[in-house]
């Protein structure tokens, strides 16, 4: 919904409505604040019946109505770019914490990484250990396998010695 703002000092009409992009300014300076007459309090506001009849006293009233309305018109908009301002303020913070949040993720992954590796290491050096000694072992059983080997050849040329008589 957008509401229509007047400009005293140019006689014009602004449009503002809240918006979530960066805020437009349309704060009145101070110098214009100055040449802005006040609010009338309560108890000039109502104008008497009796005095209300001449022209100039309407005047007067229908003034400080437009001033008093210029003045709000005014104050919600400074207040609507000061809830916007709020928000980009907001933007930025969650972004910084986006960033360092992001810096930390890779930063932690790093480091779980650099583990890891040394991890590997670790286990590379004790599977390459394991290795070298069923390397060894196999070659146990391949020399005890060629002696088994040459044991049996032996015997069995025992035994065709035995069973052969001369």
């Amino acid at each position: 919904m957008a509401e229509r703002e007047i400009d005293a000092a140019e006689g014009k009409e602004k449009s503002y409505k809240p918006s979530h992009s960066k805020p437009e300014h349309t704060v009145a300076t101070s110098s214009k604040a100055a040449s802005q007459p006040q609010s009338p309090s309560l108890t000039n506001a109502v104008p008497d019946m009796a005095s209300s009849i001449g022209s100039e006293e309407n005047s007067n009233y229908c003034e400080a109505l437009e001033a008093t309305l210029e003045a709000l018109q005014s104050r919600a908009q400074r207040l609507v770019d000061k809830i916007n301002e709020g928000r980009t303020k907001d933007q930025e913070l969650m972004k910084s914490f986006n960033e360092s949040l992001a810096m930390k993720v890779t930063e932690v992954s790093q480091r779980l990484e650099e583990r890891m590796y040394i991890l590997y290491d670790c286990h590379n050096n004790l599977l390459q250990d394991r290795l070298q000694e069923l390397s060894e072992t196999v070659d146990r059983i391949r020399q005890v396998q060629a002696e088994l080997k040459t044991v049996c050849e032996t015997v069995v040329n025992l035994y065709r010695d035995l069973c052969v008589l001369p």
